[in-house]
């Protein structure tokens, strides 16, 4: 690991000043993918901002149409919430199959969105639902926020502080998981909205998370699992790795996506 200057902020303004102030700054949410990519040296911050003391990232908010949770909210804080397995059931379900107790109980979804893996599983809720990221300078609309593997619409120093999830008519989450890591090999998320049918698919992308249009055209002319599996899934622009190659991929996609529009 190499030498660091640890911080710690008070609030988001706070925060971002650290972050500017200091050579190559970075911020510190749960730091499941931060600290080990320190510790491998991947990454030489200068400075590391503790965000763990902002009270105001904090929580989880219901205003009838949408789910605002904070950035600093932990996983296991989404899926044990009543509001969202009230108002977003496949979303409390997304969050309690993250990883393990552990990682549930330390990493946050302001972190996971901004870190944007491509196997992670809040991008394909965030895509899926429509949601709206939240942040010190403006709001993004997840279809303009994911832009590449590891890569977001976020500039340099702009912090995420809450996410905005409309309420779907309804919606799921399937994925087959890695498992050693609970990462999805391919998960699917699908919604019904107010603007029509949403399929995000995670884990499968080499450019990371996305929406699988002709599933959703399908899904506009009948919402059942049928609609889903009669869509021929391109292999083009899949994973290939030790874990499954696209031809793989490609069929767990449909077979998620199947099981996702049955449990809505």
């Amino acid at each position: 690991m190499y030498n660091f200057n640890y911080q710690k902020a008070s609030s988001v303004a706070d925060a971002t000043g650290k972050v500017a102030a200091a050579d190559d700054g970075t911020f510190l949410a749960g730091g499941q993918t931060l600290l080990p990519t320190i510790k491998q040296r991947l990454a030489n911050p200068s400075d590391v901002v503790d965000l763990a003391g902002i009270g105001e990232l904090v929580g989880i908010a219901d205003d009838g149409n949408t789910v605002t949770i904070g950035a600093m909210t932990t996983h296991a804080a989404v899926a044990g919430s009543d509001v969202v397995k009230s108002k977003i059931p496949a979303l409390a379900a997304l969050a309690d199959g993250i990883g393990d107790p552990q990682v549930r109980n330390r990493g946050t979804i302001g972190g996971s969105v901004a870190n944007n893996d491509p196997a992670a599983d809040y991008p394909a809720a965030c895509l899926g639902l429509g949601a709206t990221i939240v942040t010190d300078k403006r709001e993004i609309a997840a279809d303009d926020f994911f832009t590449g593997m590891f890569e977001t619409a976020l500039a340099e120093g702009e912090l995420i502080t809450a996410v905005k999830f409309p309420v779907p008519q309804k919606a799921a989450y399937q994925k087959f998981p890695n498992p050693a890591s609970r990462y999805a090999i391919v998960g699917v998320f699908v919604a019904q909205t107010g603007g029509g049918p949403r399929v995000a698919v995670t884990g499968a992308g080499q450019d990371g998370v996305f929406r699988q249009a002709d599933m959703e055209q399908a899904l506009g002319n009948g919402w059942n699992a049928d609609a889903v599996g009669g869509v021929s899934v391109s292999q083009s622009g899949l994973n290939e790795d030790i874990h499954a190659g696209a031809d793989y991929r490609a069929h767990l996609i449909g077979v998620m996506a199947k099981r996702a529009v049955a449990a809505t």
